[in-house]
């Protein structure tokens, strides 16, 4: 299969954050409560995508590879604690004078926790499309359709998450629809890798996954969930990221 149709998959993927980041154009205001409500459904995307769309099929790309379940796991769970461990890294020494200098409005805090959400969803955009270059290219056509459907529906409300996120941090609706939808534009890079090192990609797939996945994962639990549950929406929230969560599950477990 050649490369272009991996990369173009992927791309068109990615490409489904910006069918998502058009509705910040729609949203007038954003209200307290409603800005609780998206990041938790984002989180409740993430979550699921962590479990359903990147660590089990982490694992089975592990066995796949000749992996017996031990090592399938543990290369995950090395993938997991580095991606976690990375966001932390960023969270801890990144500079952010920049976010905050001539602006008014929210602080260098608040800032940070919005940049690294768009940081997080943007590492995790990258092995999703190298997944999909790895299925075309592997020459399973009908799981890169499948696989490149399941990513593309995602990055919608994905997209809508980062979109509106950026916005009640202060920022622009143009600007925050240009970077919601760069975030998913990654996928495309991703698939061109995944189909030009296919036999480079599939033996990085399991901890790559793993990798994308722990910087979701401490991304929802150090700083959405406690973010979202500070001003009197907890319960609000709580069924909004459960809501993100089945709405994911369903897509991945239908179509993934």
């Amino acid at each position: 299969m050649h490369p272009a149709t991996g990369t173009l998959a992927a791309t068109l993927a990615g490409l489904c954050t910006c069918l998502g980041a058009l509705g910040v154009f729609l949203v007038k205001r954003l209200s307290t409560s409603v800005e609780d409500a998206l990041l938790s459904c984002a989180a409740g995307i993430m979550l699921a995508a962590s479990f359903f769309s990147l660590i089990l099929p982490g694992i089975a790309y592990a066995e796949a590879l000749g992996y017996s379940r031990v090592p399938a796991v543990s290369t995950v769970i090395a993938g997991i604690l580095a991606g976690a461990t990375l966001i932390w890294l960023i969270h801890r020494y990144a500079p952010h004078e920049h976010f905050v200098q001539g602006r008014e409005g929210p602080g260098t805090e608040r800032l940070k926790q919005i940049w690294l959400f768009v940081i997080t969803i943007t590492l995790h955009n990258v092995p999703e499309g190298m997944a999909v270059g790895v299925g075309f290219a592997g020459g399973q056509i009908d799981n890169g359709v499948t696989l490149a459907t399941g990513i593309g529906l995602q990055n919608i409300p994905e997209g809508l998450a980062v979109a509106t996120a950026l916005v009640a941090a202060g920022y622009g609706r143009l600007y925050s629809f240009v970077v919601a939808t760069l975030t998913g534009l990654v996928e495309g890079l991703g698939g061109l890798l995944g189909s030009l090192a296919t036999w480079l990609a599939a033996p990085l797939m399991p901890g790559t996954l793993g990798f994308a996945a722990g910087a979701m994962l401490y991304i929802i639990s150090d700083e959405i969930i406690p973010e979202t549950h500070r001003r009197g929406y907890q319960t609000l929230a709580t069924f909004s990221l459960l809501g993100g969560f089945v709405v994911m599950m369903f897509l991945d477990a239908t179509l993934g």
